[in-house]
């Protein structure tokens, strides 16, 4: 059908015939044709100029209204500026002409189209949806209806959307999926599952619908239909919207229905899908799942970010996150977890079950005293708790093992009922404190502590322990007939034989009546000792015991004894052999066998340069030789002493024996120069008066008696005649001086050289100036006196200045100054205590003077000496060590810390320990820091500097790793704990740089 019929139809004109008249060809018919065409090829800026030309010269109505219509919709169609008026002026001025709801239309959807869903309505409404087709009434009503749901009026957006469900249609679908949508929102979950599931069966929204539907089974709690409903989707659809959502409520369902494993699987599908985020109460749900089908590491993921606030899922995933790290048998992440959770209240019962975890992985790793300070604190706050007996359990167990043993003590003293096995645990631990404090030198707390434990005899062994502790501790006191009854206690006890503290106390015992000069009771113990301690894997002092086994035969005369003794020892290379070749020659000396005599101080002479007792050999040698008149030898003997051992307590007696060997081969001129020196040098010796008669007699012979007037003039000076006024005033100033009264002792030894100027023992009087000097803190003064007597190279005093000049310099740190008299002291000590002070100060000294390989050295010479006293060997190690660290030589360092480490549980292990673990952190090697820190540090916890700094050391290693949560949980703990307000500070600056 032709264009023009159609037209004519519209206009109403009948059914006229199509020709190509002349009237046709000028009519305004023809023109509205072509003006319609020009609009139905959608060129409207043409169409709305030639519309707006023509409905201005048109006459006929019926065509003037169809141009204003036409150039109204050409208008809107180009958005052309008051276009919109144009329509609803058509539409005003022509309310009944059919083109009316038209144009409505059209109105409606430029604004639907535009968005403009406030204007779009009121267009929409002046449609007549009963004058159009079903299809366009059902635009019209869901455009409607669309316009109000995006304009938030949902009841009237229902309405509209209601009028076309169900009857089918394009709209049809979607009037079902928004109507769903309100239905949701408004909570009527069942209207809204009947209109997704209508809406479902469109091609268009079956990707679309699956979110909803899901959403609407878990907000209805059907989680059966759920899982039925989304796994068949998530099987069978493909491009689902939102499909990593369907997944969440999967997982939410699963979870509620306690299927952990297909919860994890879908809370891991939606994280995998990286298209959004978890929410804090769904992260602790997937950290739950992956925990409960044992994937402990997938759950701390989770459970570190849930853990990260402070609330109640806070506080439970920070009790989950604990037990994860219990199943990864990480124990210390799992130790800062379960204290997390502790210390929040928002669950009480996971609190109390945190606090008795914490102390329990606590124990398992050996940190001790947080594990007693957690169960203690338990026991507080919850007497009758569900745990309660097991925590008092593992409280007793705790308290053995602590090292805060004082912490232990009190609350076991708190305790008003105590059972047999807290008594035990009590019983132990004061023996244990008992012995800290024994090495720490404090013998007076050590004997209380030791008292402690004996007065709760629950276990007989550990009364023998406590005994023989006490005994060691009066000991080392000086308290011998205390530390006697404390060995005999012991022994009362009856132990069994092979009793390791028994055999202990034989020796400890047998030193106490020794040293109080019980030489018969001493021998007892020795003999003892040694009985059971030769051939013994564990030889202890068994080399010590037999020499002083000898020497008790030999104060007692028992000669054959005591040398039976003393050939045993050089049989068995005794540590102590050139002792006891000594001691044997002087018993073969006494037996008068002295040719066996000398071939034992040969022994000694030859054999052992460096041996405290060579001085002692050569002269008892010579002695021997001169016994023997085998002058020559002896002559040769006592010159060796005398050359090579100036500073020797034996010199005067040297030079009067050589004086009198070489008398006896006439050599009067030798003699004569010997007693001389023994005059002039050692005018107040005891044997200064024979040597003047000596010298006499020499000079006579030689026909030089003219010379004696000038020594015996010295001598009456040395000696004047008011001699015991003299040696009164001498020994009331040293009276003075071993009371205590040191400035007295200054005072009266001051008097005593104005008085005596020239007196032979000015230079001991001046040693006891200098030391009370130093007792009052008077050091500058002491040093002045000292460094007079050590000008003095003959005085006997000199020595013992050096010693003490050492000593005073390195107090003052200057450690230069000290060096040379700490390598004379070295020289010259007479026993071990003086070895080991000059060995330690040239340690010490070279250290602080940067000569570390020196300081290496003189460590090993302290270490080598043994434990001379109770942190000798530690402290000398914690020096070798630090020394190899500052030379570059990190293994030997760290060989030499973990020797310390492993032996001694002292202060100088606790630092030890953290320059073990700081080394490792320095070379990167931060896990392998942190294990050393969680495996050693245990014992060291009573050191409250040292043990913190470690675990700041861990904090910082923490945060190297990237694990800043257990870093933060770290240092917490610290500032909670520590009582070190310097490590405190340390923690906090730490802890301020990671918040």
């Amino acid at each position: 059908m032709k264009k023009s019929f159609v037209l004519l139809l519209i206009f109403g004109l009948g059914r006229l015939a199509y020709s190509q008249s002349s009237l046709y060809q000028t009519s305004d018919t023809k023109l509205l044709d072509e003006n319609f065409e020009i609009f139905n090829k959608h060129l409207f800026s043409a169409s709305k100029y030639e519309f707006e030309a023509l409905k201005e010269s048109v006459s006929e109505e019926e065509k003037k209204i169809l141009s204003e219509f036409y150039y109204a919709i050409s208008s809107i169609k180009i958005d052309n500026p008051g276009s919109a008026d144009l329509v609803y002026t058509f539409i005003r001025d022509y309310r009944n002409h059919p083109k009316t709801n038209e144009a409505a239309h059209v109105l409606g959807n430029f604004y639907f189209d535009n968005r403009n869903y406030r204007e779009a309505i009121p267009a929409f409404e002046k449609v007549n949806t009963e004058k159009v087709s079903d299809a366009q009434r059902s635009e019209v009503v869901f455009k409607t209806g669309y316009a109000y749901f995006q304009l938030g009026d949902y009841p009237r957006a229902l309405q509209n959307f209601n009028q076309i469900k169900g009857r089918g249609g394009e709209y049809s679908a979607d009037a079902f999926y928004y109507a769903g949508f309100i239905a949701m929102e408004q909570g009527n979950y069942e209207q809204a599952s009947r209109d997704f599931s209508a809406a479902d069966k469109s091609q268009f929204y079956t990707t679309k619908v699956p979110y909803m539907l899901s959403g609407i089974y878990y907000r209805q709690a059907q989680y059966d239909e759920l899982v039925s409903y989304a796994e068949s989707v998530l099987q069978n659809r493909k491009n689902l919207d939102r499909k990593e959502e369907i997944h969440l409520y999967l997982a939410e369902a699963y979870f509620e229905k306690r299927n952990f494993n297909k919860a994890a699987e879908n809370y891991d599908a939606f994280v995998n899908s990286k298209k959004g985020d978890l929410k804090r109460p769904q992260i602790y749900k997937a950290g739950i799942s992956l925990f409960e089908i044992g994937n402990y590491q997938r759950a701390t993921d989770y459970f570190k970010v849930s853990a990260g606030e402070s609330d109640e899922i806070g506080q439970v995933s920070s009790y989950y996150l604990g037990h994860a790290y219990v199943k990864l048998n990480n124990p210390q992440f799992a130790s800062n977890s379960f204290s997390a959770a502790a210390k929040a209240d928002f669950n009480t019962e996971i609190k109390e079950d945190a606090l008795i975890n914490f102390a329990k992985v606590n124990l398992e790793r050996g940190s001790f005293q947080d594990a007693v300070g957690a169960l203690d604190n338990y026991l507080d706050r919850y007497p009758n708790g569900k745990h309660a007996r097991e925590a008092e359990a593992l409280l007793t167990d705790a308290l053995i093992n602590t090292n805060n043993y004082l912490r232990a003590i009190e609350h076991i003293e708190k305790m008003p009922n105590k059972s047999q096995r807290i008594k035990e645990a009590y019983q132990k631990i004061t023996l244990y404190q008992g012995i800290v404090y024994y090495r720490d030198n404090r013998p007076d707390m050590a004997s209380n502590y030791f008292d402690k434990s004996i007065s709760t005899p629950v276990n007989k062994d550990l009364v023998i322990q406590a005994y023989f502790w006490k005994g060691e501790s009066l000991s080392a006191k000086g308290d011998l007939p205390a530390a006697s009854r404390a060995y005999e206690s012991l022994q009362a006890q009856r132990p069994n034989p092979n009793d390791p503290y028994l055999i202990k106390s034989y020796y400890g015992l047998g030193y106490a009546y020794f040293n109080t000069e019980q030489y018969g009771k001493a021998e007892t113990q020795f003999r003892n000792y040694t009985d059971r301690k030769q051939g013994s894997t564990d030889p202890e002092f068994y080399d010590e015991a037999l020499i002083r086994l000898g020497d008790t035969y030999y104060v007692q005369k028992k000669f054959s004894e005591a040398q039976a003794i003393f050939q045993r020892a050089t049989r068995e290379s005794n540590d102590y052999i050139d002792y006891a070749y000594f001691r044997s020659g002087v018993v073969f000396n006494f037996q008068n066998r002295n040719d066996e005599a000398i071939q034992q101080m040969n022994m000694v002479i030859n054999n052992y340069p460096n041996s405290l007792y060579l001085e002692d050999a050569i002269f008892q040698k010579s002695q021997i030789n001169m016994e023997e008149m085998r002058y020559a030898d002896a002559r040769d003997g006592f010159g060796r002493l005398i050359s090579t051992r100036p500073n020797s307590p034996f010199m005067p007696f040297a030079l009067e024996g050589r004086a009198v060997a070489n008398f006896s081969l006439q050599n009067y001129n030798e003699t004569i120069n010997d007693y001389k020196r023994i005059l002039e040098n050692h005018p107040n010796s005891t044997n200064s008066e024979s040597a003047l008669v000596g010298l006499q007699e020499a000079l006579a012979i030689e026909g030089r008696s003219a010379e004696f007037s000038q020594y015996l003039s010295r001598y009456r000076g040395a000696n004047p005649d008011n001699k015991s006024l003299q040696n009164l005033e001498f020994e009331a100033a040293k009276a003075l001086y071993f009371d205590n009264s040191w400035q007295q002792a200054i005072q009266a030894f001051e008097t005593y050289l104005r008085n005596y100027p020239q007196a032979a023992n000015r230079s001991e009087a001046v040693f006891f100036i200098a030391e009370s000097h130093y007792r009052v803190g008077r050091k500058d003064l002491a040093l002045e006196n000292f460094y007079r007597i050590e000008k003095e190279r003959e005085s006997p005093q000199r020595i013992r200045a050096v010693q003490r000049i050492a000593a005073i310099e390195m107090e003052n740190n200057n450690y230069g100054r000290a060096l040379p008299f700490l390598r004379e002291a070295s020289k010259n000590a007479r026993n071990q205590i003086e070895e080991y002070e000059a060995f330690r100060g040239l340690m010490r000294a070279h250290f602080e003077t940067e000569t570390y390989d020196s300081s290496a050295h003189y460590a090993d010479r302290v270490i080598a000496l043994g434990n001379v006293t109770g942190d000798a060997v530690p402290e000398a190690m914690l020096v070798k060590g630090k020394s190899k660290l500052k030379t570059k030589n990190s293994d030997q360092a760290e060989q030499v810390f973990r020797a310390l480490i492993d032996e001694y549980k002292t202060i100088h292990g606790a630092e030890a320990l953290y320059l073990l673990a700081e080394n490792l952190n320095k070379s990167g090697q931060y896990e392998k820091s942190n294990e050393i820190i969680f495996d050693l540090s245990g014992p060291y916890s009573g050191y409250g500097y040292w043990y913190g700094r470690v675990f700041v050391l861990l904090a910082e290693n923490f945060i190297q790793l990237g694990e800043e949560f257990q870093a933060k949980a770290t240092l917490e703990s610290i500032i909670e704990n520590s009582n070190n307000q310097e490590v405190i500070k340390l923690a906090n600056e730490k802890l301020e740089k990671i918040k």
